[in-house]
């Protein structure tokens, strides 16, 4: 992968249509539920308590002013959402492009690497030949020829020597082709070291902006998460105030109140149910978790591209591939739900650059980290820092990104490596064979 568009029709977020955001929701409102009513949010805006709407009501300018206030407070939660989305998704760009130049480097250093040792192999070889060649010429060649010549009783004899000459004067000149030859060879295994001493340097580099780059996505998304969390959970409350500053009957606020934390009540049942049927529906799948804590991401799914070096090839609207797949592609029908490998924690779900499309990136701990690729834009199931374990709904398949069909780019890392490992050996020796 090397490219995605830059423009998503979906939001890096779609938390609100997933179990994440049911979950943020149940947080928010569980406040609610014990009688805590949030009245500050942690940019430390001034929400109106219920004291000051019972105060506006009595008076119809404080009440209109009270109205303006609270629309004014709704419009501005909203564009602050926005943005904070906005900031994700621009941040989970960067990160992907990060990655896609860190892994560019981390084969130009091996490439670089591989042929310096394979040149200094040569150059080794040619030199111990060169040096064999010499020693047999030394041999042959160690006492003085015309002496030889002049010792030689017969015709025969000269032609015995001269023949000698012959033979010595060939050995010299493949001595020197093959010490040319291991000269060559040194010298060009002294460059490719030099090549690859500075693109190790820049792997480096690069994989550093690549961690800064996660860093600041993930921090992106958390920004967002709490942000869609607080603008929730005031909303709630302030489209309640507003029904009470807008109602010319006599119900009371405390009715109003209660409305609030009766509809809390109501959407913790309705996540309460929803977990209810997600865990008959992983029993009723049956997913087999291997003795090790493994499970296939995509039971459904076949494996249609393996790990390692492959041809590039154009997809268009979207770019070029890149010569190396450094993941096992599982495809299966869009939609086709998608299972933690294992138990961790999530350290990224949303959009990402780098041809990935939609995301998610798994924790397993021990440096073992899985991501999922091209997932479907509305089908993320978690949240940035949630805990999973393995078989746990995460994402739905999609074809988001670089993709040329629905599937799952499921990549194993084992290091801060790019490439990461061949998830195929990986998982069977784990138990849950892909």
């Amino acid at each position: 992968m090397i490219r995605t568009p830059k423009t998503r029709a979906a939001s890096v977020l779609s938390m609100r249509y997933s179990r994440a955001y049911i979950a943020a929701t149940i947080v928010a409102v569980a406040g609610l539920l014990s009688g805590i009513v949030v009245a500050q949010s942690a940019s430390a805006t001034d929400y109106p308590s219920w004291a000051d709407v019972e105060a506006a009501r009595g008076n119809e300018a404080s009440k209109q002013a009270q109205i303006t206030q609270i629309q004014g407070l709704i419009a501005g939660l909203e564009a602050e959402v926005a943005a904070t989305q906005a900031e994700a998704v621009a941040k989970g760009e960067e990160y992907g492009v990060a990655l896609e130049k860190y892994g560019a480097a981390e084969q130009t250093a091996d490439l670089l690497s591989s042929q310096a040792a394979k040149s200094q192999a040569e150059a080794d070889a040619a030199s111990t030949q060169a040096g064999r060649l010499a020693a047999q010429l030394y041999r042959s060649g160690g006492s003085d020829l015309s002496m030889n010549l002049l010792m030689e009783k017969t015709s025969d004899g000269a032609d015995k020597l001269l023949s000698k000459l012959g033979n010595m004067s060939k050995m010299a000149e493949r001595s020197n082709a093959i010490y040319e030859s291991a000269q060559a060879a040194k010298n060009e295994a002294e460059s490719l070291s030099k090549q690859a001493e500075v693109a190790v340097k820049a792997r480096e580099e690069l994989r550093v902006k690549a961690e800064e780059a996660l860093a600041a996505a993930t921090a992106a998304q958390q920004a967002a998460e709490a942000k869609l969390t607080e603008s929730t959970n005031q909303q709630m409350i302030m489209q309640a105030q507003l029904a009470a500053l807008q109602d010319a009957t006599a119900q009371t606020i405390a009715g109003y109140e209660a409305g609030v934390a009766e509809a809390a009540r109501i959407a913790a049942e309705q996540a309460r149910l929803a977990a209810e049927r997600a865990a008959a529906e992983a029993a009723a799948r049956g997913i087999s978790v291997s003795g090790a804590g493994w499970t296939h991401p995509v039971p459904n799914g076949y494996i249609s591209s393996t790990w390692g070096p492959r041809a590039n090839f154009y997809i268009p609207g979207a770019g070029w591939t890149g010569s190396f797949h450094n993941a096992t592609d599982l495809a299966a029908g869009c939609g086709s739900p998608i299972y933690a490998a294992s138990g961790g924690t999530v350290t990224y779900a949303g959009a990402i650059g780098g041809g990935y499309g939609y995301m998610v990136e798994i924790n397993h701990g021990g440096g073992i980290r899985t991501r999922y690729g091209h997932v479907s834009s509305n089908g993320i199931e978690v949240g940035y820092g949630q805990q999973v374990g393995p078989g746990t709904l995460i994402a739905r398949v999609g074809a988001t990104g670089l993709a040329t069909g629905c599937h799952v780019h499921f990549e194993v890392h084992d290091s801060p490596a790019f490439n990461g490992i061949d998830p195929e050996p990986f998982m069977a020796d784990r138990g849950a064979p892909l």
